[in-house]
């Protein structure tokens, strides 16, 4: 059993009871998902670019990534619709809670100058996005391999309410908060 879950229902759960005063254990916000995306801005000119950046996030997550494609055509940026432009996954579960450890132990402490993440990022309804600005945080890729260094987007999707909800749960996961 992965030591973040373990975390969630021994520590977080009383702490975040306690703060909010929730009357049951139904109440207190969990983590549902985690949703990494890389957009792959040449996946339309060349087909292995969006190969590269498949490969890179299954490493990375240990499961099985899907490519995005564009949903209506955009002269400005020469994409047509139905055309490869990035790649995606969804983690829940076990892997979940693995990646996030992985993420807040292991990979953002290898970010150069880190101070911390963002608190802003929150969109209203209890949902974070983390923009990554390199895969090589992570341990499993190796930098000889890399076709194109590529940021990506972290999304961690919970049930709180309120982004106050959410940056408590996520601030009790030990995600790195600017101070």
């Amino acid at each position: 059993m992965s030591t973040m879950k373990e975390l969630y229902n021994k520590e977080i759960v009383p702490a975040l009871m306690k703060e909010f005063n929730y009357k049951t254990v139904m109440q207190v916000p969990k983590l549902e998902k985690i949703v990494i995306n890389i957009g792959v801005g040449e996946g339309h000119t060349d087909e292995k670019y969006i190969e590269a950046a498949l490969k890179d996030l299954e490493v990375i997550t240990g499961q099985k990534a899907v490519v995005t494609k564009a949903h209506k055509s955009i002269a400005g940026f020469k994409i047509r619709e139905g055309q490869a432009i990035g790649v995606k996954t969804t983690l829940r579960g076990e892997k979940m809670y693995y990646f996030l450890e992985k993420l807040v132990k292991v990979a953002l402490p290898r970010v150069r100058d880190f101070r911390g993440i963002s608190k802003t990022a929150f969109d209203g309804h209890g949902n974070y996005t983390l923009g990554i600005k390199e895969q090589l945080i992570f341990p499993e890729i190796v930098y000889d391999d890399v076709l194109k260094i590529r940021g990506m987007d972290v999304v961690f999707v919970t049930t709180a309410k309120t982004n106050e909800e959410a940056k408590a749960l996520l601030a009790e996961f030990k995600m790195p908060f600017k101070s």
